[in-house]
């Protein structure tokens, strides 16, 4: 199914969102960036553009969807989650801030909802999860759109509003693909979720199918560690036992890093923990000689069966000079 097919509002070529010349520049209450670290991000965070363009282009979106809709009063109770997660646990101190900004200013945005096809009388949240939250937290209504979306429909909003607003991880956004992709959608609405390449999507879903899950969630979102970084630690996975790198990510003095942090620490202690190859050795026995040669890349060892020939290490050691000697005026030397 084409992507115009499966959501309302017009798309260029690269598929990004139509821009209107007269959208308003009104700012949206309660949406701020995560506070995240200035290292540089994976490839595909940095093709998305400042904050202030994915903010942008996050209240067009919305406009575009909920222009022209009657915005109702919903309790949160009746609310459930997306039936695909696309984010990783929320920084505690970012939840925070975002649900005072709520409390304070109110939500000026709402969220986007449809009839939950699981149970009658529910509603589901295609996006606006973070609203959803504080709305729970404050024991508030929460306002909303309701529009019937099938599930494409809604999985392609979700990731869209995402990548608009604030950028999921790289992590994040492949844990999203890698879901989809178990939820059965096809290649091509994952596509047009994400706003990626099919290449870009297939590096992803490979990535968490060699890397255990259970040790990114213990990680974390890592906004700072791109694609490269969570590959060399998918090979160093393969090598070491895991689990208990999983298990020291549990420590008091661990679990209080960023999640950036985290990753390097678990990088780090993957590295240590593979053991160095021992260098493959060639034993050779001479015929009619009690001496045993042990070969390998870094030397070679000749060693004397005391027992058969005794003295003969010391008829050996007394040679070494001669036998050097010839072995020199052999090479020319």
């Amino acid at each position: 199914m084409a992507r115009k097919d499966l959501i309302s509002f017009s798309s260029d070529e690269d598929g990004e969102i139509q821009g209107d010349p007269n959208k308003s520049d009104r700012p949206l209450a309660g949406i701020t960036p995560n506070r995240r670290s200035s290292s540089p991000v994976g490839g595909i965070a940095k093709t998305l553009g400042s904050l202030s363009s994915q903010m942008d282009r996050a209240s067009e979106l919305e406009r575009q969807l909920l222009e022209g809709q009657k915005v109702v009063e919903l309790d949160p109770s009746q609310i459930d989650d997306s039936f695909v997660r696309d984010r990783l646990e929320a920084d505690p101190e970012v939840e925070r801030d975002f649900v005072q900004q709520i409390d304070e200013h109110g939500q000026l945005v709402p969220i986007l909802v449809r009839p939950n096809p699981a149970q009658k009388g529910r509603m589901q949240v295609a996006f606006g999860h973070r609203r959803l939250r504080a709305a729970r937290s404050l024991n508030r209504k929460v306002k909303a759109v309701v529009r019937e979306l099938n599930d494409e429909q809604l999985v392609v909003l979700q990731g869209q509003e995402n990548s608009a607003r604030t950028n999921l991880s790289y992590i994040e956004r492949a844990l999203f693909a890698a879901r989809l992709e178990d939820q059965k959608f096809k290649r091509n609405v994952i596509i047009s979720a994400l706003k990626v390449d099919r290449a870009a999507v297939s590096k992803m879903i490979k990535l968490i199918r060699e890397l255990p899950v259970e040790l990114i969630v213990a990680i974390g979102a890592a906004p700072g560690t791109g694609r490269r970084k969570w590959m060399e630690l998918a090979e160093l996975a393969k090598l070491v036992d895991w689990k208990p790198l999983r298990e020291m990510l549990s420590a008091d003095n661990i679990a209080v890093l960023t999640s950036d942090e985290r990753f390097e620490f678990v990088l780090r202690s993957a590295k240590k923990a593979i053991k160095p190859k021992k260098p493959k050795m060639v034993v050779q026995h001479v015929e009619h000689v009690p001496v045993t040669i042990r070969s390998t890349k870094s030397g070679t060892t000749f060693t004397v069966n005391g027992a058969k020939a005794p003295g003969f290490d010391e008829f050996l050691k007394a040679q070494l000079n001669s036998l050097y000697a010839d072995y020199m005026k052999e090479r020319g030397e």
